[in-house]
Order: structure tokens, then C-alpha cells, then sequence
């Protein structure tokens, strides 16, 4: 396979004129309001896990499985999501994925420890279809301004996780219904999203049968052929590496840091606001670390700066996890945020083409999710076996480094 030099920005021809654009605010509060779910029904666990554990009797590491379970659904559901959209086309594959994901949410909270690990098969099937989904809808729309856009994207995707984390607790309070109604009312979000995107699904019927009829202002299909021996490329790999060290670091944090700073001593109430409080500042990174990285020609320096500071925030945890805990909830967050931001740019601007797109992101984020799937659990089971957090949280200095390496190599400035 072949990778080039990407001086200047690449014109994705496309076969027919595209007509969503002539709504960007309808297609931007669709892809806003979808991105809101991806991670909200993930970080709506974490102040929660305690009383899961408590309800089904789980131990660390099975309680682990709460967030690991989505991860590697993730990884083996993203391969066969172009599949699906080439079959069913992109707006309608992710309208069933948002209902889909809604419903996993109600079958999560279901009154059996089966239900709850079923219920993470479904959503995480469903996430992946959305992560691999989007970029290529992106690609597709926003060819000039694919980085910027993708910024908004995963800055909703935070926006998201920060209201689940924030509003866990409190839910769980006002619907007096315990840790099954906070968690299942994120399905209202699921719903509400899937109304949104309705309008896009119509546009894109409407448009293929303008198409068969002769007519014209449909949707842009994607120009070009799918990258071929993607699995062969090193820079896909480099990509591939960055995505899921960087996952890791967060599906690890997301299970675990209010119970790491519950177990140090913090109050469970202040525990739960750290975790919010990272998750918020997540929000900042994921929008201006892509912007910065579609001014740049190369990314590499930006990457191993995102990776230094995911180190810099562990490194806090583990030498202060108390009297520590804000500053490095502050550094994860914007680290973490940034990283998820970059690796999702990556996907656009390693490419030319929305089938490109496409393509590496369902290489990118099968082999990402399914690094990121040995985290909560290993994290829990290392935990259970040393009885503290310490070797956890020096392995995951080690992974950072990783990071770095890998990120580095995805920078280069080259396309697929």
C-alpha cells in the first residue's frame, strides 16, 4: 500500500452535488446530539460501580468487566460497520445504532448480573458502529474542515460523559429509584438523539430515489476506492497504537478513579466531583487539540505532549492521590480529552477520501478498543491480587510511553 506526503489539503471529488449542507445546523445538531450518547452511558457507571458491586456480590475484577465488556464489543463490532454502511447506507446504520444503544442502556439495568454484562455487549456493539461511522460522515461533509469538525464532534462526545458523571449521584437521588433508574434514564438521551437524526435518514431516502429516478442532490458518496492492505501500513498501525494506548489510559480511569481516590481516603461525594471535574476539562482538549492539529503539518510533537501529560497527572496520583487528586484530575482531563480528539483527527487527516476515512477508522478503533478492553479489567484484577493501586498506576507511567512512541509515528505528515 502506498503513503505520500500530505503538503496541501487533498479535493475529495464527489459524484453528485451534496444537499445536506444546505441544513449544516440540522446536520451538525444531529451529529452533536448523537455524540452526546457515545459516552455518557460509559461515565454514568464509575460513581455508581460501588453499589453494582454491592447488588450482584462482584469482585474487582468482575466489576471491571462493567467497563471492559464495551471496550472489546468495540473492538469486534468496529471491522463490519462499513460493511453496513455500504449495505444500508451511513444514515440509517447510525439511526438503528443510537436506538440500539438505548436499549442496551435498559437492558443494563435489568434486575440480573446477566443482564448487566449483556446489556455492555449491546452498547458496546452500538458504540462501535457510531465511532467508525462518524469520521467517514464527517470526511464526507466537511472535506475542508474535517479537523475542525471532528473537534466538535468528540468535544459532544465529552460534553456527554461529563453530565453522566456529574449527574450520576444526584439522579440516583432525585429518581429514588437507586443506581438502576440513574443509570437506564440515560436511554432518554438515546431516544431524543435518534429523533434528531430522523430528518438525515428522510434526506438520504429522498436523495436515492432522485438518484434511480435520474435526478440529482443527493448525498456525496464517497470518492474513491477503500484503502487497500490497510493492516500492512505501519503509519495505520502507529495510528491504530495511539488510539488504543490512549483508551486504555482513559476506560482505566473512567472505572476506576473514584474508587482509586475513595480508597485513599476521599470522601465518595468529593471523589465523584473529581471525576466530573476531569471529565469537564476532557472537553476542553477534545476541542482544541484537533483544531491545533489541522493547522500543523505534522502532529508529532502534539502527541507526545498529550502523552507526557497523561504521565505527568498518573505520576500525581501515584505520589499524592488526596492532596493531589484536583491538579491531577486537571492534567488527566485535558490530556485524555486531547488525546481522543487527536486520534480522531488522525483518522481524517492521514486520509484522502471519506472511504479512506472509513477504512482506518474501523482498523484504528477494532485494535484501539481492543487494547483498551485489557485495561478496567486488568486494572481491577492487579488491584485485587497487590491490594492497592500502586502497580496498576506504575504500568500505566509505562503505557504512556507508549503512547508517545506511537503518537509520535502518526504525526508524521503522510496519508494513506
Amino acid at each position: 500500500m502506498s503513503v505520500t506526503r500530505a503538503q496541501q489539503p487533498v479535493a475529495i471529488p464527489t459524484v453528485r452535488t451534496r444537499t445536506r449542507l444546505a441544513h449544516p445546523a440540522l446536520f451538525l445538531a444531529g451529529i452533536v446530539l448523537v455524540a452526546l450518547n457515545m459516552r455518557a452511558c460509559l461515565a454514568a457507571v464509575a460513581p455508581v460501580l460501588g453499589e453494582i458491586q454491592r447488588t450482584f456480590h462482584l469482585s474487582p475484577t468482575a466489576s471491571g468487566l462493567i467497563t471492559t465488556v464495551p471496550a472489546l464489543f468495540q473492538g469486534v463490532g468496529a471491522p463490519l460497520t462499513p460493511r453496513l454502511t455500504r449495505r444500508f447506507g451511513t444514515e440509517r446504520v447510525v439511526l438503528g445504532a443510537v436506538l440500539t444503544l438505548g436499549a442496551g442502556v435498559l437492558v443494563r439495568v435489568l434486575p440480573s448480573a446477566l443482564a448487566l454484562y449483556l446489556g455492555c455487549v449491546v452498547i458496546g456493539v452500538a458504540i462501535a458502529v457510531l465511532n467508525v461511522s462518524m469520521p467517514g460522515l464527517v470526511k464526507r461533509e466537511f472535506p475542508d474542515r474535517a479537523a475542525a469538525a471532528t473537534g466538535l464532534y468528540s468535544t459532544a462526545t465529552l460534553v456527554g460523559a461529563t453530565l453522566a458523571a456529574a449527574s450520576s449521584v444526584p439522579l440516583e437521588k432525585a429518581l429514588g429509584g437507586g443506581w438502576q433508574a440513574s443509570l437506564g434514564a440515560w436511554s432518554l438521551l438515546a431516544v431524543v438523539a435518534a429523533l434528531a437524526w430522523l430528518p438525515q435518514v428522510l434526506r438520504s431516502r429522498q436523495a436515492a430515489g432522485a438518484a434511480r429516478t435520474g435526478g440529482t442532490g443527493g448525498p456525496a458518496a464517497p470518492a474513491g476506492r477503500p484503502i487497500e492492505g490497510i493492516w500492512r501500513s505501519s503509519l495505520a498501525w502507529q495510528i491504530s497504537g495511539f488510539m488504543g494506548v490512549s483508551s486504555l489510559l482513559v476506560y482505566v480511569l473512567v472505572a476506576w478513579l473514584p474508587t482509586i481516590l475513595a480508597d485513599h481516603g476521599m470522601d465518595r461525594g468529593e471523589a465523584g466531583l473529581v471525576f466530573a471535574f476531569s471529565n469537564l476539562l476532557q472537553v476542553a482538549g477534545a476541542f482544541l487539540v484537533p483544531l491545533l492539529a489541522g493547522r500543523m503539518t505534522r502532529q508529532s510533537g502534539l502527541a507526545v505532549a498529550m502523552a507526557a501529560m497523561n504521565a505527568a497527572g498518573i505520576a500525581l496520583l501515584l505520589l499524592a492521590p488526596v492532596s493531589g487528586a484536583w491538579a491531577a484530575a486537571a492534567v488527566l482531563g485535558v490530556a485524555q480529552g486531547g488525546s481522543f480528539g487527536l486520534a480522531l483527527a488522525f483518522i481524517v487527516l492521514r486520509t484522502n477520501t471519506p472511504a479512506g476515512a472509513a477504512r482506518l477508522g474501523g482498523m484504528s478503533q477494532a485494535v484501539g478498543y481492543l487494547v483498551a478492553a485489557s485495561g478496567p479489567v486488568g486494572a481491577g484484577a492487579l488491584h485485587q491480587l497487590t491490594g492497592g493501586w500502586t502497580v496498576p498506576l506504575v504500568l500505566m507511567l509505562g503505557l504512556a510511553a507508549a503512547a508517545a512512541v506511537a503518537g509520535w509515528g502518526a504525526g508524521r505528515n503522510r496519508t494513506l
